[in-house]
């Protein structure tokens, strides 16, 4: 299931190398989906699957499908408790991601990118959303690679695999399994024949975009903040909440022990003042303590406004 997180990232990277939006195919042959596991705390394995398919269609929306039944464990007895214990004899789970055609506007033949990709794994009645850094490269005018950039590591908890996990400790009588997964992959993509009706380039969508911010993809880009803040009234944690941050002074949140830099700032929180700041924190205002390196999209910068003030001020 993990595995199935790395290949929806993948799907979604290839859409954006044609702006013409046309269609692509993943070919099995050369593609890789693998995940490591350790167990007695020093036995480290390397297990795959064998059987992917997906596609991307015309509107920049990626689907990987992983068949289950495919696990290769290289033990016979292992594949089948692997199938029937943690992943329930689901058959297959499927990775769904869409891609923000703005982060690649076209690739040439034997040109590369770093992409960032948003999916949902979704395995036996459980949905895992995941993020992922990953590397694009067009390897011909017809076909696509994408691979993980960095390692990436999921919980057996959040997959909802906990219980089977504890099965296969039961069985094989192990003392321990680890419950953080690293898994990596490699997709190969095949430009389809027959060419999808043509969708609107990046440029277009950014040329008609409205300036207002969208809540809703607000949503998404405010997990870069959760390390740090809450919404909640109230709640503060390594930063303070963000509830009632529209148009208030900065350095203001009861209970919360600001840098003397915010504090002082004399900053009220308006539109612009926040968005000049998530830009990049440390620049706007020298001396403050948050570590985050600010938002690289303007548009990421108004959604996530628009969605602070849907949530705390209506």
């Amino acid at each position: 299931m993990k595995l199935l997180l790395k290949a929806v990232t993948i799907v979604s990277a290839i859409v954006a190398t044609q702006t013409s939006a046309e269609t692509w195919t993943l070919t099995p042959e050369g593609s890789h989906l693998a995940y490591g596991s350790i167990k007695k705390d020093t036995v480290g394995e390397v297990n795959s699957f064998t059987n992917l398919s997906g596609r991307v269609s015309a509107d920049g929306k990626a689907e990987i499908e992983i068949d289950l039944s495919s696990v290769e464990t290289n033990i016979d007895i292992r594949n089948e408790r692997m199938i029937e214990y943690v992943f329930r004899k689901a058959g297959s789970a499927t990775l769904t991601a869409e891609f923000d055609m703005e982060e690649i506007s076209g690739l040439a033949t034997g040109a590369t990118a770093i992409v960032d990709a948003e999916a949902v794994l979704s395995l036996a009645g459980t949905q895992v959303e995941f993020d992922a850094e990953m590397f694009v490269a067009r390897l011909s005018e017809t076909t696509v690679m994408v691979s993980t950039n960095d390692m990436v590591f999921i919980s057996t908890e959040d997959a909802g695999v906990n219980a089977g996990v504890d099965k296969l400790m039961e069985l094989a009588e192990l003392p321990g399994i680890t419950r953080t997964v690293p898994v990596t992959a490699r997709l190969m993509f095949t430009l389809d024949d027959k060419k999808a009706e043509a969708a609107p380039t990046a440029a277009a969508v950014v040329e008609t975009a409205s300036l207002a911010g969208d809540p809703k993809a607000g949503k998404k880009v405010f997990r870069k903040c959760k390390a740090c803040h809450e919404l909640k009234p109230g709640r503060n944690t390594v930063g303070p909440t963000l509830h009632g941050v529209i148009n208030a002074s900065a350095g203001q949140v009861e209970g919360f022990k600001y840098s003397g830099a915010l504090q002082d700032s004399g900053i009220v929180w308006t539109e612009a003042a926040l968005t000049e700041f998530l830009a990049n924190p440390r620049k706007s205002i020298p001396g403050n303590r948050m570590a985050f390196p600010g938002l690289k999209k303007d548009t990421d910068i108004a959604d996530v406004i628009a969605y602070i003030q849907a949530e705390t001020q209506g």
